[in-house]
């Protein structure tokens, strides 16, 4: 990452300006202190930290920009606004090749702020090499597809045979399925695939299947739509099976070693050595309410720095559904200006995050988290604890 060791002789001003960058504030906490710098029109923090005569200033992951060259540019006009005698750098300013956005590659904020179609969507969680996922959308051109994976090069892997074979109706994220369909609007979904997920014996909390991903389902599903699934695990057929039997409506179909007009490798292998394969289908039987993500991440009251200084708790607060851990508060030397830094989130994805405090108002530092149940529990913890109430 970039970064610059350097004796300094004279301190940065704040605010000031070098070579287009701007200097914001700068607050400190623990002998570590965080810089605000703007540079081309991104926002982002950067890492100070002075060990006798030499101060190190680096990227600070949560707030990291792309590209990279911003961030150089950054720590390069801090070192020349005060003076620095550069004693090791890595921040040489490179010509970079930008790779080309896959228009079939989204990330997790599209989904939340742009997706929309008229279609209707199927969902597979999981398409590994994306034999079954390129095959559904060969057969159903006008079904909007979304694939999920979270392996690298098996979503490469599919998006170069889509390319290739020039199909158009999937799209490919790499998020948390457990997570993702709570941005999918109610009744628009028509099938969820779930084809051999890890099955997670030994660590079932990371399991796929739960009472909140089948609540989730069975609202993304259309009436008779369905939530498909297919394993060779009988452990984990038996534990979706019992899952499944207690929901309050909607009904099951189960089948053993019912062939598919494609299958995975991996599948050939499993019935090659004799291996059971296990179908499990949900159908949803009634239409939902709507769901709304339009939730205000606002503070409404006054914030006192001091007050929240001397009631500052690192303590981690952690509930079924979400967690909640400070990790330190950064306090300008003027004290108009502090950073609270902290975890949030679902307990199987937190996020990290800073709350930017400035002249009595607070709100999230590089914009709200998204609209998550999870977050939305965690920001009333939040919110209690910054508010000092």
């Amino acid at each position: 990452m970039p970064h610059s060791t350097f004796t300094k002789n004279k301190p940065l001003i704040i605010p000031s300006e070098q070579d287009g960058v701007r200097f914001n504030f700068i607050a400190h906490s623990r002998g570590e202190s965080r810089v605000c710098v703007t540079n081309q029109n991104k926002e982002f923090l950067l890492i100070q930290k002075t060990k006798g005569d030499k101060t190190l200033i680096k990227t600070d992951k949560v707030t990291r920009v792309t590209p990279i060259n911003i961030v150089k540019e950054a720590i390069n006009a801090y070192t020349k606004a005060t003076d620095a005698q550069v004693v090791s750098s890595n921040t040489n300013i490179l010509t970079e090749k930008l790779k080309p956005q896959d228009e079939y590659l989204k990330d997790i904020d599209y989904f939340v702020n742009e997706f929309d179609t008229d279609k209707e969507i199927y969902i597979e969680i999981g398409f590994g090499s994306g034999r079954h996922l390129i095959h559904q959308a060969k057969q159903n051109p006008n079904i909007q597809f979304i694939g999920l994976e979270i392996h690298t090069p098996s979503i490469e892997q599919m998006l170069k045979q889509v390319r290739i074979e020039n199909i158009t109706n999937i799209l490919a994220v790499d998020y948390d399925a457990r997570l993702f369909m709570e941005f999918i609007k109610s009744n628009r979904v028509g099938k969820i695939f779930v084809h051999f997920p890890v099955p997670w014996d030994k660590k079932p909390h990371r399991r796929i299947y739960s009472q909140d991903f089948i609540d989730e389902a069975l609202r993304v599903l259309k009436v008779d739509g369905s939530l498909e699934l297919r394993t060779d695990s009988r452990k984990y057929f038996d534990y979706c099976v019992e899952l499944l039997t207690t929901q309050p409506s909607g009904h099951i179909t189960i089948d053993i070693n019912k062939d598919l007009a494609i299958s995975s490798k991996y599948e050939d292998r499993w019935k090659y050595q004799g291996k059971n394969i296990y179908d499990l289908k949900l159908y949803n039987s009634y239409e939902n309410e709507g769901k709304n993500l339009n939730y205000d991440f606002g503070f409404d009251k006054t914030i006192n720095i001091d007050k929240l200084d001397k009631n500052f708790d690192r303590k981690a607060i952690v509930q079924d559904n979400f967690v909640v851990s400070f990790s330190d508060l950064y306090i300008s030397d003027d004290k108009k200006t502090a950073l609270l830094q902290l975890t949030m989130g679902n307990v199987n994805r937190t996020i990290s995050k800073y709350i930017l405090i400035q002249n009595g108002k607070a709100s999230y530092f590089q914009g709200d988290p998204l609209p998550t149940s999870s977050n939305i529990a965690a920001h009333q913890v939040i919110k209690q604890k910054v508010q000092c109430d």
